[in-house]
């Protein structure tokens, strides 16, 4: 089965170098037609130029495919509506969004600012929103959308010195979950990406055989994947150097304890038992957390269990 994206249209944001650039080159080459979006900054969103997303149309556009660059910040929603439009009327709809666009202010906690701290939020989630709230209703009318929203392991697992960065990476799970719930009826499927690539984001960081082997490139099949006909929904897919993972967020079966006054201390004495992973689950939804400590509260009072 080859994936064919003739027809579609795509937008990739932060799409004027490293994994953007390659997300929106592949894509082009399996048909879509590509805005590519990119505001042209530094690694800490200073400044801003259209060169970048240009010479990637130049690219695209010498290979044969079809794109239109565009510069617009994703913190600026009224621009971010402006880039929707210009798609729209251009090729008459936006099928795919991937949203890539991204920031490094890297600093321990206790140094960070808190314009920092914003500017990343900003940046990597409201960014994300704003490109996914500009996009949604066209979707939802045509009953078709394909969104991949870019997580990280630093939000997945922590990374020391980007409280930042993972506060704004895992908060984009817990958009793609809400939404791929509500997208499903119409034929909306919204995944998440965690990259590993040796991007300028990571100069110096990555021992050069590392960078080498986690290139950009090596990461955008997972892209085309999860923006095909038959992608799955709600998936975190982990992605570098041609391998392939996937992260869960599980629920463990715990125990019950009861709620008397001495609840906090039985808590303490049992976080073995607590977080014992055998016949751990994947929820559906956060209501079933909410199912599995109801049920065990109702048998225990059944058995007449105080805890």
């Amino acid at each position: 089965m080859s994936i064919d994206l003739t027809g579609r249209v795509a937008i990739v944001t932060g799409a004027g170098g490293g994994l953007g650039r390659e997300h929106a080159l592949l894509l082009a080459r399996r048909g879509a037609k590509v805005v590519v979006n990119d505001l042209g900054g530094s690694v800490a969103g200073v400044g801003a130029s259209a060169s970048a997303a240009a010479a990637v149309v130049e690219e695209i556009r010498a290979a044969g495919g079809q794109a239109i660059a565009n510069a617009a910040s994703v913190t600026d929603f009224a621009a971010v509506t402006d880039m929707i439009e210009q798609a729209r009327s251009l090729w008459g709809k936006v099928d795919i969004l991937v949203n890539n666009a991204g920031v490094l202010r890297d600093k321990t906690f206790a140094k960070m600012t808190l314009e920092d701290f914003r500017h990343v939020i900003d940046v990597h989630l409201m960014g994300s929103v704003h490109c996914t709230k500009a996009v949604w209703n066209h979707m939802r009318d045509q009953s078709y959308g394909r969104i991949v929203l870019t997580t990280s392991s630093s939000g997945l697992y922590g990374n020391f010195g980007q409280s930042n960065y993972g506060a704004a990476k895992l908060a984009l799970v817990g958009l793609m979950q809400t939404l791929g719930l509500e997208g499903a009826r119409n034929n909306i499927r919204v995944n998440c990406l965690a990259p590993s690539a040796g991007t300028r984001m990571l100069d110096g960081l990555m021992p050069d055989e590392m960078s080498r082997t986690l290139s950009p490139g090596s990461v955008s099949p997972g892209v085309l994947a999860l923006v095909a006909e038959d992608a799955p929904n709600r998936m975190i897919l982990c992605a570098g150097g041609g391998s392939y993972e996937r992260a869960y967020i599980t629920l463990t079966r715990g125990i019950f304890v009861g709620v008397d006054d001495q609840a906090a201390e039985a808590v303490a004495r049992n976080w073995e038992a607590i977080g014992d992973r055998a016949n751990e689950s994947i929820p559906e939804s956060g209501m079933q957390q909410s199912q599995l400590e109801f049920e065990k509260a109702r048998l225990a009072a059944i058995a007449g269990d105080p805890g």
